[in-house]
């Protein structure tokens, strides 16, 4: 620990006198996050749609207007002939296709099954698989509709309710729980906080090491009479300080901008995106030591922050990958630290509830620590 106070003192000097590091740091991660925060949005909307009413009577109408109702669907066109259809389908300006026959209102009149076809672009699956969704829930709920209309006339029925009216057997009460309105901010913006503190972190730190070795200070330390251990913290700790700093920066956006509040402990929160940042200050010396210019840091980060994005469960669910993807994901400090954020923030989940995560994450701070600091050698190569 020789001169850890030296380095220290003279790593936040460098930081005061560099405007460009504190509005990286500081700056970029705001609007970083509230920028991503509204840009990212899963929820899918009025999906244009086209519409082939060859009935055009009240029950086709009606049929029309509680797909647009349910705001999934929103009608672009309405043609009259089959080949306008098929070209508002193929050239893309609708997403779906809704063919009412000349017999659907005559069908519902006499308590017969009225058949409508439905034409989903599958290009994009999220898209359809919404697309698909959302019909099949509006068409059961109308032909609900019917049936207990039905029922009621023959005063006939499976079940009833406690009121005495004609009801279905099962009755489903569903209940959303941590996200009630389901708003996609919820989700991705604690996800957004653990990528955005990865990316600052891991610059910061990679490019203040081999920027003094680019400027030849880093010798200059090197013959200085300071030891390895107080090189390395006396470097680190400023910037694990700022991080802090940053942390709670971005943490107070996405409460007061998003409304996404904390409903677990802040302690505890604060305690584990400390491992967190300790870990990615890890990280970011590990790149320090493999790149010589700052160009070859900047591509060392990226490869280190690419799988970071799309393989930690932030934007896709890990589940659904294949079995070695899968399985290399344990790799990554970031999808322990996201599982942390979304459970103390969202569902208010305490230790005992994280601690395979907790264990997870201290194990890869522990392992990249010390492949980092073995690797980073008082020596010039």
């Amino acid at each position: 620990m020789r001169g850890f106070w030296a380095i220290f003192f003279k790593e936040f000097a460098h930081i005061r006198r560099s405007r460009s590091t504190l509005f990286f740091a500081l700056a970029v991660p705001s609007l970083q996050l509230m920028i991503f925060g509204y840009a990212i949005e899963v929820t899918i909307r009025h999906i244009p749609m086209v519409v082939y009413d060859l009935d055009g009577r009240q029950e086709s109408r009606r049929l029309i207007e509680a797909l647009e109702s349910a705001e999934t669907f929103k009608v672009r066109e309405q043609v009259q002939d089959q080949e306008s259809f098929r070209r508002a389908l193929t050239s893309g300006r609708a997403k779906v296709g809704l063919l009412i026959p000349a017999d659907y209102s005559e069908k519902l009149l006499y308590g017969q099954q009225a058949a409508i076809q439905v034409l989903v672009d599958g290009s994009d699956s999220q898209v359809a698989t919404t697309a698909q969704n959302t019909v099949v829930l509006l068409t059961s709920a109308l032909s609900m509709q019917k049936a207990r209309a039905f029922g009621e006339a023959l005063q006939v029925a499976p079940a009833r309710d406690p009121t005495g009216r004609l009801a279905t057997i099962i009755d489903p009460r569903v209940r959303l729980l941590y996200n009630p309105n389901l708003e996609s901010s919820h989700f991705f913006v604690p996800g957004l906080v653990a990528i955005i503190l990865q990316l600052v972190l891991l610059f910061l730190t990679s490019f203040s090491i081999v920027r003094e070795r680019e400027l030849g200070t880093l010798e200059q330390i090197f013959v200085t009479p300071v030891g390895r251990g107080g090189l390395i913290l006396g470097k680190l700790v400023p910037y694990s300080i700022l991080a802090l700093g940053e942390l709670l920066l971005v943490l107070l956006i996405m409460v007061l901008v998003f409304g996404v509040s904390i409903n677990g402990s802040i302690m505890l929160l604060i305690g584990l995106c400390s491992l967190f940042i300790v870990t990615v200050l890890g990280l970011g010396l590990l790149v320090s030591t493999l790149a010589t210019t700052q160009v070859e840091g900047l591509q060392f980060a990226f490869l280190i922050m690419m799988p970071s994005i799309l393989l930690s469960g932030f934007m896709f669910p890990r589940s659904e990958m294949p079995l070695p993807i899968y399985l290399a994901t344990f790799c990554l400090p970031a999808t322990y630290f996201i599982e942390i954020l979304r459970g103390v923030i969202l569902r208010g989940a305490d230790l005992w509830d994280l601690w395979p995560q907790v264990l997870g994450l201290t194990a890869c701070a522990a392992a990249i620590l010390s492949f980092s600091i073995f690797r980073f050698r008082k020596q010039l190569d």
